[in-house]
């Protein structure tokens, strides 16, 4: 008798150990889950003059040319960092570490960031090839394009708030009249510069989006050119298809790159006023900002959906693609006013 109660008693306790277990199991994947949904959400977008205004007042620095430009770049590489979740790229933990259209929207922005990082070092900063460099934003470069998911020693975050340190420290030596040395040039040459390295970018960007239903692509590398040639042969035709588990990460890619350019392009239109104006350029600006505040609409849908391009359901990488082509059409007509207008 003594034995079976005993028996009873060890099973009872076995019984209470796992139905706590379990408890704890369940408390612990309900908020994974729970936060998983807090941080899967794309940051909002902010208004460059008021942001500009607000770092003016609060520094007592004087707004001028750049400045808008220049702390609009710095506030992209904080939302980078400083949105819900923090920064998930390099995240090892749950529910960071199973996350994947957060870290891509933030590389997609870190592209833009890095290719502008490098048209501020080389291009604005600058008044001519021959001149030096600015060392501020020499050392910025660097920094934003350390790797993106380095976890320790350093930190992709430590990297990125350096980077960040080295800009604002050229926004306020912009700002300081006693500091000639430190200049932000608007001019039509080095904003067609700039526009020519973004135009690469959304033109590979389409591409991929629209492999998202598969296409035969024609070899058109080239044509109109019969003395080129090219290291080794190509087929006459090939047929891309993004492989489907890709097709999200290309998508929310692809929003972060159009809404850290969208940013950056309406703090260009203010920065760049006078330029615009002179080329009669102006309009064709607002246009691809409107082409980009569309790619910016909010997703309904709980997926990214990849329907045929005539079928039953949406194919969400199709209209991105529609908007980043129409953008790329608009940013080639742009360059041309500034180069002939």
């Amino acid at each position: 008798m003594k034995q079976l109660f005993r028996q009873i008693v060890k099973r009872q306790s076995f019984d209470v150990v796992w139905r706590v277990v379990a408890g704890v199991v369940a408390a612990y994947l309900v908020a994974v889950l729970a936060i998983w949904w807090w941080w899967d959400a794309e940051p909002d977008q902010f208004d460059v003059k008021a942001l500009t205004e607000s770092a003016a007042r609060e520094s007592g620095d004087r707004a001028v040319t750049g400045y808008v430009t220049t702390a609009t770049m710095i506030e992209i590489a904080r939302t980078l960092l400083e949105s819900r979740g923090g920064y998930l790229s390099n995240d090892i933990a749950p529910p960071g570490v199973w996350m994947d259209n957060v870290p891509n929207w933030e590389f997609g922005v870190l592209v833009q960031l890095r290719d502008f990082s490098r048209a501020m070092r080389h291009e604005f900063s600058r008044s001519q090839s021959q001149s030096a460099e600015d060392p501020d934003l020499a050392e910025a470069e660097g920094k934003f394009f350390y790797d993106n998911s380095s976890w320790l020693f350093p930190a992709s975050e430590s990297e990125y708030r350096d980077g960040i340190a080295h800009v604002e420290r050229y926004l306020q030596r912009i700002a300081d009249e006693q500091a000639p040395d430190a200049q932000f040039y608007a001019r039509a040459d080095n904003l067609r510069a700039w526009l020519s390295a973004v135009d690469s970018r959304l033109g590979s960007l389409s591409q991929s989006l629209s492999a998202s239903v598969g296409k035969r692509q024609l070899d058109l590398a080239l044509a109109g050119d019969r003395a080129a040639n090219q290291a080794t042969s190509a087929p006459a035709e090939t047929y891309v298809k993004t492989p489907w588990t890709k097709i999200d990460d290309y998508f929310y890619q692809a929003r972060g790159q159009t809404w850290a350019l969208l940013h950056l392009l309406r703090a260009i239109e203010i920065d760049f006023a006078d330029v615009l104006d002179d080329k009669n350029a102006r309009v064709s600006l607002a246009q691809i900002i409107r082409e980009l505040e569309g790619s910016q609409q909010a997703l309904w849908s709980p997926m990214v959906l990849n329907g045929g391009g005539f079928g039953m359901l949406a194919n969400h990488s199709l209209v991105m693609a529609s908007y980043v082509s129409r953008t790329n059409a608009a940013l080639n007509d742009l360059r041309m006013l500034l180069a002939e207008g």
